[in-house]
């Protein structure tokens, strides 16, 4: 790996570091050289997806494409030989920055403006994401631009409806709902599909958004879809029975702005309307739970068993009913 990556980086004194993060989509590996830290990323040893190559191959083309213009960490080199180190890997410049999950960062102001703040300049990442016009910066190929979220939820109620394990009638209920009620889609930009503030880095002393990870999923859609998820996790009840609570848990806050702010911010700074976002948060919702209840299935089948995996008998269910009371009552209208 070494002498593949000074070749390829045309860097010295290459050193191996720990492994940051992973999870089972990617592992991510720090890399020190003699010229400044990188960022090594590949699929996980064991691999639960065949596709996680893929998605890591993707992430790479993404944020090549978007490069100075738009959060991203900056591309340094791809290796599609597996014989290096046994996967495919990207290679990507360090970002000096924090990872927020539940808790602001000892020293930070614990404020509902500090919050506040880190609302808005998510938001404003995401905008300079959808600003971009994808057929400048993406071959034409890269993904199909129309039909996104119909052949989500087309798909995703014929996996679930395939590997059954439990009854889960909102999943089904909801799903015809939003096969039913799906509003035309305004345009198509890129799309992150798994965009909230714990797939950020924001600067290490104040709320300042530095680069959006996690690209893999990345792909062609309205969107809303985007702005949908960061605003479903935005500002929850703790006090409930809630999917997934760590999520951008530390908005979890009664007094921060209200989500049609954020909203009414992207829109302002993009110039694109919202005036469907309460279907895109309900269908993140429902799309999110259709999609690791997989993981619970590999968990009743014996061939995953993690915290996370467990908790899925909960979070699931939570997070279905919590799109269902959304398209009850609504969230950001």
């Amino acid at each position: 790996m070494q002498a593949w990556l000074a070749q390829a980086t045309g860097r010295s004194g290459i050193r191996p570091g720990p492994v940051l993060a992973g999870g089972n989509s990617n592992v991510t590996r720090l890399i020190e050289t003699n010229e400044g830290r990188l960022v090594l990323r590949q699929p996980p040893v064991n691999v639960i997806s065949d596709k996680a190559a893929a998605g890591i191959e993707r992430e790479y083309r993404v944020i090549s494409a978007l490069k100075d213009i738009a959060p991203v960490p900056q591309a340094v080199a791809w290796c599609s030989d597996p014989e290096v180190i046994g996967q495919p890997f990207a290679v990507t410049e360090w970002v000096e920055g924090v990872a927020l999950t539940e808790r602001l960062p000892e020293g930070w102001p614990d404020t509902d403006e500090t919050v506040n703040r880190l609302g808005l300049t998510m938001v404003e990442g995401l905008a300079r994401v959808h600003a971009v016009d994808w057929q400048d910066v993406l071959p034409a190929d890269f993904a199909r631009p129309d039909g996104f979220v119909q052949r989500q939820i087309e798909r995703w109620l014929k996996v679930r409806a395939a590997e059954r394990v439990r009854d889960l009638p909102l999943l089904e209920e909801i799903g015809a709902w939003l096969l039913a009620n799906q509003p035309a889609s305004s345009r198509a930009s890129v799309i992150h599909c798994d965009f909230h503030l714990d797939n950020c880095l924001v600067a290490p002393d104040r709320p300042e958004l530095r680069v959006i990870l996690d690209w893999e999923m990345a792909t062609l859609g309205d969107p809303l879809v985007d702005l949908g998820l960061c605003l479903f996790f935005w500002q929850r009840d703790p006090a409930g029975v809630i999917g997934f609570p760590f999520v951008q848990g530390l908005t979890n806050r009664p007094g921060v702005l209200p989500a049609r702010t954020l909203a009414e911010h992207w829109s302002a700074v993009t110039s694109l309307g919202h005036k469907h976002i309460d279907y895109y948060v309900v269908f993140a919702a429902w799309r999110l739970a259709a999609i690791v209840e997989g993981a619970w299935v590999l968990q009743t089948q014996g061939k995953v068993d993690t915290p996370y995996s467990r908790g899925l008998e909960r979070d699931v269910p939570a997070l279905l009913a919590e799109a269902a009371h959304i398209l009850e009552k609504g969230k950001v209208r």
